[in-house]
């Protein structure tokens, strides 16, 4: 979509741009049903007038608002072409992306269409992709890198993300099978006073690795790859005295390890095989007077040779907005107060 000329000369300080959408794309698909994509584009530049007539958009206003606005048209287009939809949340986060280039406060060149229209697995009738620029770093890094960890709040889709390349390099035969463990330390809880097997007291921990396999896979076929040994679902504590060659490898929730859980399975690593750890360090559930050993890994290993660390945020969160803001509201009121997770440091439940 490009800027044409037109004969309307906007008053003086201001700009104007017009667009003309092809014929192929219909006018529902670039301002959404009932007009709802354009009205998310009014409300973030309020600088600017909008309007429609027929396949023509045009924008009067603030200079930098009115090329935002060209910008943000061409990127949808690109996105259209492929044949993705915009939804109101893809045109969001559009906007904050060119926004942060804008104002500098981007350090890359990835543009919105890049971003969105990346595939990462399809499966199911739906495709996997990511949403912001930081998770298309993650994914990125991921591919490039043998030891990746994914630091950032919940519902930024670290092990979603770690998931979905997971299974692809299993259907492409970059690995031969896939590994997911988590330490099985949470709420508080401990396994022995749990009821039932000790598959029927590990498996409420591992349950949301699960529920993204099925999300990915055939659910048919999960039991069978995991019979095989082409999936393996396990806690932590399995994974000492291994050496795993040839897998794909994913610890979840790693802010619960130890240090010494930690070094463990990272040196677990074998040949031809890809580790990627998740967790949030803001959500430890260790016993008190423990240490993460996530925490402490990202000094030990910052800076070294194919060990990437992705870090992700609340403008990454891709679950309901709330969880967001929740997150921010979380951090201001921890750095108001010196607490951590609205819990004081050095209290009776201090978190490490």
């Amino acid at each position: 979509m490009t800027q044409t000329p037109t004969a309307h000369t906007p008053a003086q300080g201001k700009a104007r741009a017009q667009f003309t959408v092809p014929a192929q794309h219909p006018m529902v698909a670039v301002l959404g049903s009932g007009d709802s994509l354009l009205r998310v584009i009014e409300t973030a530049f309020p600088a600017a007038d909008i309007h429609v007539r027929g396949n023509e958009i045009s924008a009067v206003g603030d200079p930098r608002e009115v090329a935002l606005v060209q910008r943000l048209f061409d990127e949808m287009m690109l996105v259209l072409r492929t044949g993705q939809p915009m939804t109101e949340d893809a045109v969001e986060r559009s906007i904050a992306m060119l926004r942060a280039s804008e104002n500098g406060t981007s350090d890359g060149q990835e543009t919105p269409a890049e971003v969105l229209t990346q595939n990462i697995l399809s499966s199911r009738g739906r495709t996997i992709r990511p949403k912001t620029l930081n998770q298309k770093r993650y994914v990125d890094a991921i591919d490039k890198h043998t030891i990746v960890f994914g630091i950032g709040p919940a519902g930024t889709g670290k092990t979603y993300l770690a998931m979905a390349k997971a299974v692809q390099a299993l259907q492409s035969k970059q690995v031969n099978r896939i590994i997911l463990t988590r330490p099985a330390v949470e709420a508080g809880e401990r396994l022995g006073f749990l009821p039932g097997t000790l598959y029927e007291k590990i498996d409420p921990y591992l349950r949301p690795l699960y529920d993204a396999l099925h999300d990915m896979l055939d659910p048919d076929s999960i039991p069978k790859l995991m019979a095989a040994g082409t999936i393996e679902v396990a806690p932590l504590a399995y994974m000492r005295g291994r050496t795993l060659n040839d897998a794909f490898i994913i610890l979840d929730e790693a802010q619960n390890t130890s240090p010494e859980q930690m070094k463990m399975f990272l040196t677990r690593l074998g040949f031809e095989s890809k580790i990627v750890i998740t967790g949030d360090v803001t959500q430890v559930d260790l016993p008190n007077g423990t240490k993460s050993g996530l925490r402490q890994v990202q000094d030990i290993l910052e800076g070294l040779d194919d060990v990437h660390f992705s870090r992700l945020s609340s403008q990454d969160v891709v679950r309901h907005k709330l969880v967001g803001r929740i997150v921010d509201a979380y951090e201001q009121y921890d750095n108001e107060n010196g607490t951590e997770n609205g819990t004081h440091k050095g209290g009776r439940n201090k978190r490490k």
